[in-house]
């Protein structure tokens, strides 16, 4: 990639100096631009002092903090990688990634300082974040020497952080991430929502996810506008910032939107104020997009992946209402394209699976060539998500490819059977796996998330389904279940359902 992403912090520092970067609601802590550098800069001084050259991996195990974006920044100025852990993880399951990643540092916040004292002999070193750690990040920052031979250009196609994938389907592995994809990603995602100079938003997405460094924190700072930072999801502090107007751009998965329109002070806000309302990791139910749209706020479908910077697609505002369902279509530096077995493409209106190009798309997987093989064809990266699209260009996720099941020779789509099961008054959330059967090869079985238990019984959930779907598409089997085990952002672990049946 021939292109380079200047040093953000300094460039940010040189021309909005004084303008708030972060607001740690929890903490009260602000920071302006100016001093976030200052102190990425004395971040950086520590990296070296520690011994980390160029290329090294530095680990960070913690909450959402300021001081993980200092590190993150650091790492570009000093050509560092960092690698983001997983904390809902337990010590078994970090310890693969330390091995695979290599980290000569890692830093944790206070909430995770057990796991962190159970992989410390894997690093040279530990540094704990917290104000009250003895000889931790504060002290180090404090009496950090100056840093030499920090980069003012970051090349486009440099490794700048490892994001481990969430394990929706099994063992996780490293997606790369580059100073090229963060930039890229800055330009599709600013076109897609209208980020303006000085716009606002919240970080509460965990940051070892793409979506809590990238939506949209990173094309935020990149804007010179201000994160407001809260370390995990608090549905009543983002109510909060709703009903006092502190936010522009505000991004969201599904169950959160469901969350937020269940809150009881969610009328006490204008929601017309927040001018970019944006979704994705699943699909919107049509009754959580309708609900938002009858207060204004028109919440805006769309597809990415952790592979692909993340945005790809989203819907625009004007369409919400009129394309429920749909991602929109391809952003500016993406070329997208719905393909058939043999890589060509297909139709309008027939399903195929979506393949993706443009350069905030991966260059692979860290030190996993047969992986990064394996889910590319020339330029295309093989997302593995069915979908189709319309003759007005609009696109639509139907499924996983993997999540198809061939019923009576059939094809069958279960987020398609989801849809449906949503729009009844009483299920909160549903989920469809194909399951074997001796008559029809495969057939549907439903996992339901009622919003009253006891309030709804299986036979009136299968003639609901038989008076919307064909019959080769209503589920056979309804399983009620009291929750879903989901993965760090909320997506239902399709793989893991057969357990509660």
């Amino acid at each position: 990639m021939g292109w380079e992403l200047t040093d953000v912090t300094a460039k940010r520092a040189a021309l909005t100096p004084d303008r708030v970067a972060f607001s740690e609601l929890e903490t009260d802590r602000s920071v302006s631009y100016a001093e976030f550098d200052r102190r990425v800069t004395a971040a950086a001084g520590i990296f070296q002092e520690l011994g980390v050259a160029p290329g090294d991996r530095v680990a960070v195990l913690c909450r959402n903090r300021i001081a993980f974006f200092e590190l993150l920044f650091a790492c570009g100025k000093l050509g560092a990688i960092l690698v983001p852990l997983n904390w809902r993880m337990p010590t078994a399951e970090i310890l693969p990634l330390i091995a695979d990643s290599e980290p000569k540092v890692l830093f944790y916040g206070r909430e995770d300082e057990t796991n962190a004292a159970r992989v410390s002999n894997c690093v040279s070193r530990t540094v704990g974040l917290d104000e009250t750690d003895k000889d931790g990040y504060k002290a180090l920052l404090a009496a950090a020497p100056t840093p030499s031979g920090l980069r003012a250009q970051w090349p486009g196609d440099e490794i700048w952080y490892l994001i481990y994938t969430s394990g929706t389907t099994g063992a996780p592995k490293a997606v790369i991430y580059t100073y090229g994809m963060a930039l890229a990603n800055y330009v599709n995602l600013r076109g897609a929502v209208d980020l303006r100079d000085g716009d606002r938003s919240v970080n509460y997405l965990p940051l070892f996810h793409t979506a809590g460094i990238n939506l949209h924190t990173l094309p935020i700072l990149m804007a010179g506008g201000q994160v407001n930072i809260i370390s995990g999801f608090d549905v009543d502090r983002i109510v909060d910032l709703l009903v006092n107007s502190a936010l522009d751009a505000f991004f969201a998965v599904p169950t959160i939107y469901q969350q937020l329109s269940e809150h009881p002070r969610l009328g006490e806000a204008d929601l017309t104020r927040v001018r970019s309302w944006g979704c994705g990791g699943a699909p919107l139910a049509d009754v959580v997009v309708e609900h938002f749209a009858r207060q204004g706020a028109l919440v805006c479908n769309g597809y990415g992946m952790t592979e692909t910077g993340p945005t790809c697609f989203l819907m625009s505002p004007d369409w919400v209402t009129r394309k429920v369902g749909s991602v929109g279509k391809p952003q500016l530096l993406v070329s997208a394209k719905i393909a058939d077995l043999d890589g060509h493409e297909v139709a309008v209106g027939e399903t195929g699976e979506m393949w993706i190009s443009g350069p905030a798309v991966t260059p692979g997987y860290w030190k996993r060539p047969d992986a990064t093989k394996a889910a590319f064809s020339d330029r295309w990266l093989r997302s593995g998500d069915l979908a189709r699209r319309d003759a007005d260009g609009f696109h639509y996720i139907v499924g996983r490819t993997k999540d198809m099941f061939i019923s009576g020779a059939e094809n069958v789509y279960p987020s398609e059977i989801e849809t449906v099961l949503v729009k009844h008054p009483n299920i909160l959330e549903a989920a469809v796996i194909g399951i074997p059967d001796t008559r029809w090869g495969e057939v549907g079985r439903a996992y339901v998330l009622l919003r009253q238990t006891g309030a709804t019984d299986v036979e009136e959930l299968k003639r609901f389904c038989r008076e919307r779907l064909a019959a080769y598409k209503c589920p056979k089997e309804f399983v009620i279940v009291p929750e879903f085990p989901r993965t760090s952002v909320g997506k239902i672990q399709k793989h893991k359902l057969a357990a509660l049946a």
